[in-house]
């Protein structure tokens, strides 16, 4: 399905304000017997620019939808086994990222790669490190079928989520359906998703305002370097509200000489330029999310400076633009105090766990 953009004045009008307690006027007259919490929204900054906000014309943000979703990523019966959510790969107090290398599943499996993390996934036309997934929306329900993360089917977690009256109630009256189906769950988390965002970082302010003493002088070197020397904004294109890599994907040579390399984007789009290759990550709340790259490989920022320094892990698809670079001590200082004046204050609902409707007694 080809998705367009919904015209922000749209998307606003539906985020200035979420009931701050559940009404049955929020469903219309439909009173439930489970009551949501209704979060207050976030306002989206005046200069978003509508085109680098994905939102399909065929699910609109509503508060109530976004209590929906809000209850389904923190709710662990999506799982097999009723032990893993969203929130259990994605968490709160780690950047919604995943602080271990490998994110661990139903039964103790664990993963190739790192979570990466939510915030301002809003921005992302592709999603998933190897850009598989072409919405949030679809995005959603990977993780419930894959084998080693919640290791369920979506015929089955429908079948569960129908048994909880909260949920098949809740379900009626945001989407207007007499079934719960795997399409309005994808639906209903994307929504939430779309309120984990992070634009009031020090530098937005300065860059919103003028004021360059919002950042420090360390933090202002170190954007000249970001732009400039260091070569970073190649690839990643901060801009006032956010970094926008869309669809960009590149080999940096991390974890090409193992016996068998995780071959990312080229898996799924058998171009032999994306061997190797994977999506270029939000430095958004950066300092929060370590470890880094797409194997959780690099432990902390100073890591990641130097692994560039050294111009990446050579092999034969390595991208053009990773060479080389000297960088004395100051210089990976300031470049280190520029990405911490990137962390911002993400909405405070969307990092705890909401009341969730209960089973059948």
């Amino acid at each position: 399905m080809k998705r367009r953009f919904l015209f922000f004045a749209i998307v606003s009008a539906a985020l200035v304000i979420g009931p701050p307690a559940f009404s049955p006027l929020a469903y219309g007259q439909q009173t439930l017997d489970f009551e949501p919490e209704i979060p207050e929204l976030p306002h989206y900054p005046p200069e978003l620019d509508i085109e680098l906000f994905w939102v399909p014309e065929d699910n609109p943000i509503t508060a109530q939808k976004v209590a929906l979703g809000w209850q389904l990523f923190y709710d662990t019966r999506l799982s097999s086994d009723g032990t893993i959510s969203c929130a259990s790969c994605h968490l709160a107090e780690a950047g919604f990222a995943d602080p271990k290398r490998g994110s661990v599943g139903v039964g103790g499996a664990v993963g190739g790669r790192n979570a990466p993390t939510v915030i301002n996934s809003m921005f992302n036309e592709l999603l998933f490190w190897d850009g598989r997934a072409a919405s949030l929306e679809e995005q959603a329900v990977g993780p419930i079928m894959n084998s080693i993360e919640m290791a369920n089917t979506l015929p089955a977690m429908v079948a569960r989520l129908s048994r909880i009256p909260g949920y098949r109630e809740q379900f009626s009256a945001v989407f207007d359906s007499d079934e719960i189906t795997a399409d309005l769950v994808g639906k209903a988390i994307a929504t939430f998703e779309r309120t984990v965002v992070s634009f009031n970082s020090p530098w937005d302010q300065s860059q919103a305002t003028g004021d360059e003493t919002l950042i420090s002088e360390a933090a202002r070197r170190g954007n000249e370097l970001f732009n400039n020397a260091a070569g970073c904004a190649q690839c990643h294109v901060v801009t006032r509200v956010d970094e926008v890599p869309f669809d960009l994907f590149q080999n940096t040579g991390i974890g090409m000489d193992l016996d068998e390399p995780d071959l990312g984007r080229f898996v799924h789009s058998g171009e032999e330029e994306d061997r190797g290759a994977f999506k270029t990550p939000t430095l958004r709340n950066v300092t929060e999310t370590a470890p880094y790259m797409h194997d959780g490989s690099l432990e902390t920022l100073n890591d990641v400076l130097l692994f560039y320094e050294n111009g990446g892990n050579s092999n034969p698809w390595l991208d053009e633009k990773m060479k080389p670079l000297k960088l004395t001590e100051q210089e990976r200082e300031d470049l280190l105090a520029f990405l911490k004046a990137l962390t911002g204050d993400v909405p405070a609902f969307t990092k705890r766990a909401p009341p969730l409707p209960p089973d059948v007694d």
